[in-house]
């Protein structure tokens, strides 16, 4: 039987069937978690998809991590179960204070639509470690809000405990700061993913869910979600992991 992976569906999310996709290609079986849901229905991992969940009212992701879902959610994260939030799913754990930082409005003022290229900067964290090196993965980016900030502390914290899991980067490589056209929102070094400090619960701004297929245009994503597919595979065979440290 292939491993369980649940998809959180909040009113407003339009990625879910993307994630779905993505997730079967990967050799698992999706399962829908409904908002009101109060349980994870035994699943081994959990992803937050794309979209505007409760139409982004007020600001992205704040009323989403009241609801029933994010409370089992939350405790899942808890005891070391993998949680992965793209996109709209990544400003969603941003506001529940499961991943650090927040995701301001691109400095643009304007939603931006199109492809960017990360690298890995971890090839050893569950959601990373099939990507093989630090090499530009070519994925879309489709939001309004997704400039990573934290304050200095925060970010030099995440840097020394390899928490920034994705960056930017422009076609050779170098990280796209602030400002450069290669960085989508204005991302603060250039950040596009992070992990919480126990190493198992990660945002990335770009969609990797629709990007496994190489008729889509690119396939880079798919090393991505086969690693957090494997994985959660992997820690659902060992049990719940209480404490995992994240390096």
């Amino acid at each position: 039987m292939s491993v369980r992976i649940g998809v959180v569906l909040f009113p407003g999310s339009n990625r879910d069937i993307d994630a779905r996709n993505a997730i079967e290609v990967a050799g698992a079986e999706p399962v829908v978690l409904w908002h009101e849901d109060a349980d994870l229905s035994g699943v081994a991992g959990v992803v937050l998809p794309g979209g505007f969940a409760y139409g982004d009212y007020l600001r992205a992701g704040v009323i989403a991590r009241f609801s029933p879902v994010m409370r089992a959610v939350s405790a899942f994260a808890a005891e070391g179960g993998l949680v992965f939030g793209i996109c709209n799913g990544f400003q969603v754990l941003a506001e529940a204070g499961l991943v650090p930082g927040a995701l301001l409005r691109n400095r643009s003022v304007r939603f931006v639509s199109r492809e960017a290229s990360v690298v890995a900067e971890r090839p050893d964290s569950p959601f990373t470690s099939l990507v093989g090196g630090r090499r530009p993965l070519r994925l879309p980016v489709a939001h309004g809000e997704g400039c990573y900030y934290a304050d200095e502390a925060t970010l030099d914290t995440l840097e020394r405990d390899g928490q920034v899991l994705f960056r930017y980067v422009r076609p050779d490589g170098a990280v796209a700061l602030p400002g450069d056209p290669a960085n989508p929102n204005g991302s603060l070094r250039g950040i596009a993913g992070v992990a919480n400090a126990a190493g198992n619960v990660a945002g990335l701004m770009p969609h990797p869910e629709t990007a496994v297929e190489a008729i889509l245009g690119s396939d880079d994503g798919l090393a991505i979600i086969r690693s957090f597919v494997e994985s959660a595979a992997e820690r659902a065979r060992r049990g719940p992991l209480v404490g995992v440290g994240g390096r």
